[in-house]
Order: structure tokens, then C-alpha cells, then sequence
């Protein structure tokens, strides 16, 4: 398990290793030396005043969806492509359709009225609807998928002499495990807490060992004072490192883009907050390096280029 900072999707951390808390067979309650007591003043999540983009750009030239998505008519076309409802019929807020006509995009359903289908579709965006120039169905699709980026749940302190294990055995259980999260969400400066289970090979699905993982806490203050706080509460495998904004501060960031004109989603990651809208050009990353500062917000367009 582990706690998110997130609307969307999951969040880790980029730390440097050298000031990480690992454990260490000679002290496992103390700091290590080369930790910071604390960080810096951690920056503040609130944008300098840059007025928020208002009309969504639009594409020179044709675009493309990245793979298939879902086509729904329940009156007039709609491309889908953010979360769609999997009702019966299926339900999405998507962008108005242009010069789509199901005579020529077989494969759909339909039910109560409503058609739907699956399709990859080119075409012309506007910036505030889409006019389709091709579909190919799902069943005629035949892509070069990649290989699906899974999140990074690795531990990034130096594993400690004598290798990851267990320090007190009476406070590495199941509810010790559990009672660290929640001691963690609470600690001055909380960014992230996740759990790394790659010690266990043989593990099932679902079912993690306490003797087994290394629960992994990112704060942006204090750190010799949280490992206290937790040491406290657990006697496992334990790495606390050093973060640059808060899961406060993401959070208020990631609520704050939900304003840009065509956003689908937002999630923080790695002290990144990312954006995910229909289109951008490359102004409305532009508008969020103004206004943010650099490398804090990602921007990326769920249409792309046609090459």
C-alpha cells in the first residue's frame, strides 16, 4: 500500500540518495550524518499572478488520438478522450465530433438510442471541436504498443550494510505497517509514503509480507525527526528522504490546473505536478513555467502531431 498525493494517478519521489535515512546495523533509531536536519524553506505552490489561459489552442495541421478511444453518440458524436462512464450505454464528457457519419465507421454498438464504438481517429482540431478525417476500429487496429511505464516503487536510500531487514520483529507486522502510514501522513512536512516490496519474490498479489518491504516516507523537514517518529511505530526495512514540496502543495497545484481550458486530468509525481489537456502548443507550458517556475509543471497533449 501507500499514500498518494494525487488526482489522477500515483506519486513517488526524486531524492538524492546521499541524504537519504537509511538504516544502519550500528544505530537504527539515529539519522544518518550525512542527512540535513531539515531542508530549506520549502517554495511556495502559489503561481506568481499570470492570468490562466482561457481558449484551448488549437493544432496546425492534422492530429491524431494516441491509440484508441472511444467514440459516443447520444445525439451527435462525441470524441472521448478522458475517463468514460462504463455503463450501458457508456457515458464521457468528450469534444464535439465533426463529419462523422457510422455508415462509414462500421463496428459500433448501440443501445437505448446511444452508438459507440472504438477507434484510433485522425483529424483537425480547432480548439473547440474536432473534425474526423479517418478512423480505423478496433479490430483493424494493429499498433506497436510499448511496453506500459509502471510507477517507480523503488527504495531510493543505499541499501545499508548487511542488507535490507528486520531491526525489531514485534512492531514488523501487518498492523504496525498500516499505523506507519497513518504516523506518517501526519509528520510536519509530508510528501509521500510508499511501499517497496521488491524484496519478496515469491510474494502473492496483495498479500505483503511486513518482513519483506521497506516502507519508504519523503518529507520536506526534519528528517531525523520523522525516522524518530516512525521508529517509534515500525521495526522494519525504513528509508526517509528528503522532498521539495509538500503533498499540501502538490495537491493545491494540481486543483489549480484543473482550470486550464481543455484539461483531462492532473497528477503529482515525483515533485512534479503534470497536466495532461486536449492539446497544447507548447503556450500553455509556456504559461506554466511564468507562472510556477520551471520544471514544476508538465504539460502533455492527449492529441498528437500527425508525422
Amino acid at each position: 500500500m501507500r499514500t498518494r498525493s494525487t488526482l489522477a494517478l500515483a506519486a513517488l519521489l526524486l531524492a538524492t540518495t546521499a541524504s537519504c535515512g537509511a538504516e544502519t546495523d550500528a544505530d537504527s533509531e539515529a539519522t544518518s550524518p550525512s542527512e540535513p536536519a531539515s531542508t530549506s524553506e520549502s517554495p511556495t505552490a502559489s503561481p506568481s499572478p499570470q492570468p490562466i489561459p482561457t481558449a484551448a489552442p488549437a493544432a496546425e495541421g492534422e492530429v491524431r488520438t494516441d491509440g484508441v478511444v472511444t467514440v459516443i453518440d447520444a445525439g451527435s458524436p462525441q470524441l472521448c478522450l478522458g475517463a468514460v462512464a462504463m455503463s450501458l450505454p457508456p457515458q464521457c464528457q468528450g469534444l464535439p465530433l465533426l463529419g462523422w457519419k457510422w455508415a462509414d465507421h462500421p463496428g459500433y454498438d448501440e443501445r437505448a438510442g446511444v452508438r459507440w464504438g472504438s477507434y484510433a481517429v485522425t483529424g483537425t482540431w480547432d480548439g473547440t471541436s474536432f473534425t474526423v478525417t479517418s478512423a480505423i476500429p478496433l479490430d483493424s487496429y494493429d499498433p506497436e504498443t510499448p511496453e506500459p511505464e509502471l510507477p517507480d516503487l523503488s527504495t531510493p536510500c543505499p541499501e545499508p550494510e548487511g542488507g535490507w531487514r528486520v531491526l525489531k520483529p514485534a512492531k514488523t507486522t501487518t498492523a504496525t505497517m498500516e499505523a506507519t502510514f497513518t504516523e506518517a501522513s501526519r509528520l510536519p512536512g509530508f510528501a509521500e509514503a510508499w511501499l517497496d516490496t521488491s524484496l519478496d519474490t515469491s510474494k502473492t498479489p496483495g498479500s505483503d509480507d511486513p518482513t519483506k518491504v521497506i516502507i519508504n516516507v519523503a518529507v520536506t523537514e526534519d528528517l531525523s525527526g520523522a525516522k524518530a517518529t516512525l521508529r517509534k511505530v515500525w521495526g522494519g526495512a525504513l528509508c526517509v528522504t528528503p522532498a521539495k514540496y509538500t503533498e499540501a502543495q502538490l495537491t493545491t497545484m494540481a486543483t489549480e490546473l484543473q482550470q486550464l481550458p481543455g484539461v483531462l486530468s492532473t497528477s503529482a509525481s515525483r515533485d512534479l505536478v503534470e497536466a495532461t489537456v486536449v492539446y497544447d502548443d507548447g503556450s500553455l507550458q509556456e504559461w506554466a513555467d511564468a507562472s510556477y517556475g520551471e520544471g514544476r509543471i508538465e504539460i502533455s497533449s492527449a492529441l498528437l502531431p500527425v508525422e
